[in-house]
């Protein structure tokens, strides 16, 4: 098996958000065990394994370093950009995942359809969820609510960019809300008139993910969560800027079309490659 650290959401070797990205031999996927061991050996918040049937049409399963996910945005961007260098997808292709079979544009620009978006619920007790970023004594203009777009993350926002970056979260009470909530993340959010649509943390300690520099599917549950609460018209085009407390500072395109399709997309930078020498 080959794997690859690819950079996505980038153009930049070392910046984005790196996913790890394992291109399997004809067969089966292998034992769930060894994939959780592998992702776990190169220590990304995601990895893929790509499963080829043609030339466009694909399955890829997803897991942190401590368990399997439905999807994972980064790690998709990065696969199909990989898979369109090596020669081996292009123009449209078929991506099955365990959240649903998704569309792709593979080229030096991937963009992704997302799950069907939803809000699941809106929270009406915050204080807790404000006090593990930190902050006290903040009531939101819009409602904190779990968005879903492929995977169900919390969407917070902020009075600023600068509360946002000066945020100084408690781990553990994160992972002991979402983990009540049934929430993979919290997406903290904060507008600012410089051109992106807003700037953006994301947090997901329960799933061995402290900070994450860019995630797509949360980006893209935003982007619903923004339609749906009047910040955003029928259609819209997106940029959010994240990564930018790590050091990794990413862009994630995302269009929310008239029918409701969310597509998610960027560019990627190949790090680095190597052969597993485990089956």
């Amino acid at each position: 098996m080959k794997y690859y650290v690819v950079d996505a959401f980038t153009d930049q070797p070392f910046g984005g958000n790196p996913a790890g990205v394992v291109l399997l031999d004809d067969g089966d996927f292998p034992a769930e065990s060894l994939m959780l061991q592998i992702a776990a050996e190169l220590r990304y918040s995601e990895t893929a394994f790509v499963k080829r049937h043609s030339e466009k049409e694909y399955t890829l399963r997803y897991f942190t370093p401590k368990a399997e996910v439905e999807l994972c945005g980064h790690a998709t961007i990065a696969s199909f950009a990989l898979l369109h260098r090596e020669g081996l997808a292009t123009g449209h292709c078929v991506c099955h995942t365990l959240a649903g079979t998704l569309s792709i544009e593979a080229g030096e620009k991937v963009m992704m359809q997302m799950a069907t978006p939803r809000i699941v619920a809106t929270l009406e007790e915050t204080e807790e969820i404000y006090k593990a970023l930190g902050i006290s004594g903040y009531r939101p203009i819009i409602p904190v609510q779990i968005a879903y777009s492929g995977l169900p993350d919390l969407m917070i926002p902020l009075p600023d960019v600068k509360t946002l970056q000066s945020l100084q979260p408690d781990m553990e009470a994160i992972t002991a809300i979402t983990k009540k909530y049934d929430a993979v993340s919290f997406h903290v959010f904060a507008f600012a008139n410089d051109g992106y649509t807003a700037h953006v943390r994301d947090f997901a300690p329960l799933y061995g993910v402290p900070e994450e520099s860019a995630t797509g599917t949360a980006n893209a549950a935003l982007t619903y969560y923004l339609q749906q609460n009047g910040c955003l018209g029928i259609e819209a085009e997106c940029a959010f800027m994240q990564g930018e407390a790590m050091g990794r500072p990413s862009v994630v395109a995302t269009q929310i079309r008239k029918n409701g399709t969310i597509y998610v997309g960027g560019t990627a930078a190949i790090v680095a490659k190597g052969e597993l020498l485990v089956k």
